[in-house]
């Protein structure tokens, strides 16, 4: 590596990041992990395609694809009495340990021929129950053992890494379904989350995690304080109808890929890798956007992604359409760094487990749930129609928010200052920066 090189790379955002002595065991693991499940955003829903029942296909396809993420809702609230106080290390590790033995069941037993629908999704279901445990595990981490000025880039390089596991992994699932069918992508899978649980329950020392001081919260901390932070409960209540509104695209777009274009898996993965490709993308631009005005931001991404989907559903070349699904994923990972780094940052370290949890319990109930009406809304308009309705939907969305966002900037020129530590209405419109001091 010539000096040049090594000084542009010292010089970057993402330098404390990768360097990092901690993170340095953390990410090849959650790298590992992601690329399995790059794989499995063609083959979770090409399996239910294969083993549905064909009369009501589509809302099975719909069911296996809302499971695998509902339950970890659940388990943000349900299981807080006994996660809320354990290690983020142990939130990770214990998540991929339940993901790799629930998910490594699917292919066994669809190999011995005993694997029907309903078991199938069960499977998914609990493979599901500690994610949002583990998600905030991993954020957690990233939060405590960097500084406040490189959450932002930490957060980049989870979404990067996410992200390029969307452009490879398609591709690899296109080769195992051709080979091995879609159990053995999952059976891929599996061996990858089986790889972070060790990663995180054995590579990393216990002390390599800063803990913080103890606390005595409720199970239900995480949600109080979400209520009692207007910016973000705002920006929570604008990502849970962004990512609900995206939810019917699991559906409507491998049946439109299958059923309007006649088109086989390979294309369903191209229009994923394009997705990938725009994500990586993204996550390199967004170590860089620290400075950005976080409301606008926001918003005019959810404006710009639900424009991007419009051509998906509305009868354009399918080269178009996996374009601007290409142009969408460019805008996925800014949106998620930027509203996860406010999360961090205006927290209290004892309760960010906590408050993440939450605030992905609700992220990916979301998803689900707009998932789950991807099914009737493909029955009642077609999977073409339903990609035009999630589309505009989301555009409809950030309008609103929009307004909103210029309404209360307005009323808050007027209003006195309150003394208070915690970020206001105003700092959510100002950027992420604005809570910087919020967390000791």
């Amino acid at each position: 590596m010539g000096p040049d090189l090594r000084r542009v790379l010292r010089s970057s955002p993402y330098w404390p990041v990768v360097g990092h002595p901690t993170l340095r065991r953390v990410l090849p693991g959650f790298a590992v992990s992601s690329l399995g499940d790059g794989m499995d955003v063609v083959a979770v829903s090409w399996l239910a395609i294969e083993i549905a029942p064909a009369a009501n296909r589509g809302v099975w396809v719909a069911t296996a694809a809302a499971a695998y993420t509902v339950a970890g809702a659940a388990g943000a609230l349900l299981l807080g009495r006994f996660l809320r106080h354990r290690p983020p290390t142990r939130l990770v590790g214990w998540d991929a340990a339940l993901r790799a033995a629930a998910l490594g069941a699917i292919p066994v037993l669809h190999a011995c021929g005993s694997l029907g629908i309903e078991g199938y999704v069960a499977l998914l279901a609990l493979s599901s129950v500690l994610h949002s445990w583990g998600q905030a595990g991993v954020y957690t981490v990233m939060a405590r053992v960097l500084p406040e000025r490189d959450h932002l880039a930490g957060n980049a390089v989870l979404s990067g890494i996410g992200s390029i596991a969307t452009v490879v992994g398609p591709p690899l699932a296109t080769l195992l379904i051709a080979f091995g069918g879609p159990a053995a992508v999952l059976a891929v899978d599996a061996a990858t989350f089986l790889a972070l649980a060790v990663t995180f329950l054995v590579a990393v020392p216990q002390d390599a995690v800063p803990d913080p001081e103890a606390d005595g919260a409720s199970r239900t901390a995480g949600f109080a304080m979400l209520r009692r932070m207007p910016a973000l409960s705002g920006l929570l209540g604008l990502s849970f109808a962004f990512f609900f509104l995206f939810g019917p695209v699991y559906v409507a777009l491998p049946l439109h890929v299958s059923d309007d274009l006649g088109a086989s898996a390979g294309v369903l993965a191209a229009f994923y890798t394009a997705f990938g490709i725009g994500a990586v993308l993204g996550s390199v631009l967004t170590g860089f956007v620290s400075r950005w005005r976080l409301g606008p931001t926001t918003i005019g991404i959810v404006i710009g992604f639900g424009a991007l989907m419009l051509p998906l559903g509305m009868g354009a070349p399918t080269a178009v359409s996996v374009v601007c699904f290409g142009l969408a994923g460019l805008l996925w990972p800014p949106y998620s760094s930027l509203s996860t780094t406010l999360f961090q940052r205006s927290t209290p370290s004892a309760l960010l487990p906590q408050a993440l949890a939450a605030a992905s319990a609700v992220r990916v109930l979301s998803v689900p749930l707009g998932t789950a009406i991807g099914g009737p809304l493909v029955a009642g308009l077609g999977a073409a129609g339903a990609l035009r309705l999630s589309g505009a939907g989301i555009v409809l969305v950030g309008l609103l928010a929009a307004s909103a966002l210029a309404l209360r900037a307005a009323r808050t020129r007027h209003e006195p200052p309150t003394g208070t530590a915690q970020p206001t209405r105003t700092e959510l419109a100002e950027g992420p920066d604005a809570g910087a001091g919020a967390r000791s």
